[in-house]
């Protein structure tokens, strides 16, 4: 910048010996004589912060523009849908994914049939009938060389796909199964069933079980941090919790409406999250399950599947609207929500071992693969690429509380039916807060205290 125009944008103009007049903040500021030499005895960095504030006097303004085009830009190049996988001759219930192999994807039918997909090809490399019925449950064995698969049938089949099509054991159980999950030390397996059962692969029986309370377990799932704690899930509403350390049981919570899935936070290891079927998801501290951290509240449906990213940051959940929305970790409200015209009910959901896809699985017999930030690019980015979209997030992310950006940003589209459903379930919503003020009103004071939103939900909670 040269030094003329720095004069002529200097406060309080040229002094009759030519040189600039500047003024200290403050009430009681002084004109100082010297221009920028009177600077210089503060040192190189304050002299071009002083000529950088002098030569940009709208850098606020210009940010706040390329902000808006930034995120006017994502919105208008957002893709999701990457493509399906088809296949299967029934809906897909279950889905499982390979910790060690990107490439691979695990999913089971209705009709009890078992496909293992290469995703980059999108073709079935392996497939097998696997059970008479449901295929209720499949896990991956740690090193991903095995997979493990429940069903109807009562029967637990062990398989490696890259040897044979033949199950390479079976475990044969007393009750229908529901679910399995799989030790993250690859040496036990659980199923959920009557009984939350524990299995050791080299034995044909359950070497421990648990129970609480006359309901059936529907859903089992490991803690990857604390690998001794199990989460379990029961047709009575309730969430259990047990220790196999101490092979005891810590303690039960029971809701107002019953969980079809839960996820475990891959990054902090006190933290899971549960789909419900009053269309909400919570998140809770394993330690403090009387109360709930977060309501996250948009699905207009049950809410049937829920899975982590593996940053622990973000989560994808499929409900029964036939919508798959992305949450943040921390946020109440969702970020993103996928749909698409013949897409069905959502039965499973899976984010894939690198964070940048979301696998669904639907009641209308197709796998689809979408992304997990909507406008990402996919491929190889030349640097000048990366570098334009690393300053656009800056951007959006500095100004995304200011009212046009957050307005952009908050907007998403989804079907009439959804939009009418959404529509419809704010004003019962209001009509029942209006008559709980009513009631309150109208009642001695005391006596109907406000319960929070976090609480409302828990019944009881047992140990």
């Amino acid at each position: 910048v040269g030094t003329d125009v720095i004069r002529s944008q200097t406060v309080g103009g040229p002094t009759a010996g030519g040189q600039p007049q500047l003024y200290d903040e403050g009430e009681d500021a002084q004109p100082q004589g010297g221009g920028l030499h009177a600077r210089a005895a503060d040192g190189p960095a304050a002299r071009d912060a002083l000529v950088q504030a002098l030569a940009a006097p709208v850098e606020k303004a210009r940010e706040y523009a390329r902000a808006v085009n930034a995120v006017k830009l994502d919105k208008h190049f957002s893709k999701p849908f990457v493509g399906n996988l088809e296949g299967h001759c029934d809906g897909v219930w279950s889905m499982a994914k390979c910790a060690g192999q990107l490439n691979e994807l695990m999913t089971g039918g209705c009709d009890g049939e078992l496909i293992q997909w290469r995703l980059s090809q999108r073709e079935a490399a392996w497939r097998v009938r696997a059970h008479r019925g449901f295929c209720r449950g499949i896990t991956y064995v740690p090193d991903g060389q095995a997979v493990l698969s429940c069903g109807d049938d009562k029967v637990v089949k062990l398989w490696t796909p890259r040897e044979s099509q033949a199950a390479r054991a079976t475990y044969l159980s007393t009750h229908t199964l529901t679910d399995i999950d799989m030790h993250w030390d690859g040496e036990l397996f659980a199923t959920a069933g009557t009984e939350l059962q524990i299995w050791d692969v080299s034995r044909a029986k359950p070497t421990n079980s648990y129970t609480w309370g006359s309901g059936s377990f529907t859903r089992v799932r490991f803690n990857p941090v604390e690998r001794s704690v199990l989460l379990g899930l029961s047709s009575d509403r309730g969430i259990t919790l047990h220790d196999l350390r101490a092979g005891s049981s810590l303690r039960k919570v029971t809701m107002q409406t019953r969980a079809n899935a839960c996820a475990w936070n891959p990054m902090e290891a006190f933290n899971f999250v549960l789909a419900s079927e009053d269309h909400n998801l919570y998140t809770f501290d394993m330690r403090k399950p009387e109360r709930a951290l977060l309501v996250h509240e948009d699905h207009v449906g049950p809410v049937l599947d829920v899975d982590f990213s593996p940053t622990g940051t973000e989560f994808a959940s499929g409900s029964y609207d036939r919508s798959i929305r992305v949450w943040a970790s921390q946020g109440q409200r969702s970020t993103t929500v996928y749909h698409t015209r013949r897409m069905h009910r959502i039965f499973c959901v899976k984010v894939s071992v690198d964070a940048k896809f979301v696998l669904s699985g639907s009641d209308d017999t197709n796998v689809r693969i979408w992304k997990a930030k909507a406008n990402a690019k996919l491929g190889a980015l030349i640097p000048r690429e990366e570098t334009k979209a690393q300053y656009s997030e800056a951007l959006v992310e500095r100004h995304k509380h200011l009212p046009e950006v957050r307005r952009i940003v908050r907007k998403q589209h989804v079907p009439k039916s959804i939009l009418k459903a959404k529509r419809a379930k704010d004003h019962m919503k209001k009509a029942a807060q209006r008559k709980d003020d009513n009631r309150r009103k109208h009642s001695k004071p005391g006596s109907m205290p406000k319960p929070s939103v976090r609480e409302a939900r828990i019944w009881k909670v047992e140990q």
